[in-house]
């Protein structure tokens, strides 16, 4: 089960990017984060935490970094695993900011029905985040 929002951002790819790697700072353009932070370097690997604005605090690991390009986050629930994408590409002088949010393992479809519809619903606030951050 998968859901992604796009969105056009009037930025340079670095700033976006920038704006990612302060992982202690999403919460200032995403309002479903209370509070994040990472072990370490913001690189394929590293691990940290993630407390939702509603929900429990999760632990999180940063399965995929690729700088000013993308990275993808993995957490852990009972025999299903969370993974939120991220990614940037330029689209004539702008950037598109993709999320994608996708559910794997036995109960996915369990998870992606009881949290997945939240998380649809977050998306496009979070991309408004991100791109009023980055176009300041």
């Amino acid at each position: 089960m998968k859901f992604e929002e796009r969105i056009l951002i009037n930025a340079p790819i670095e700033k976006l990017f920038s704006l990612y790697t302060d992982v202690s700072g999403w919460s200032s353009w995403d309002p479903d984060v209370k509070s994040s932070s990472i072990d370490g370097q913001f690189s394929s690997g590293a691990t940290g935490t993630l407390k939702p604005s509603s929900g429990p605090k999760a632990k999180i690991t940063f399965t995929a970094v690729v700088k000013n390009r993308l990275f993808t986050v993995e957490s852990k629930l009972p025999l299903c695993t969370m993974r939120f994408e991220h990614e940037l590409s330029p689209v004539g002088n702008q950037i598109q900011a993709l999320h994608r949010v996708s559910f794997v393992g036995f109960l996915s479809p369990l998870f992606g029905r009881l949290i997945g519809s939240q998380i649809q619903k977050g998306l496009p606030r979070t991309l408004e985040g991100l791109k009023h951050a980055a176009e300041q």
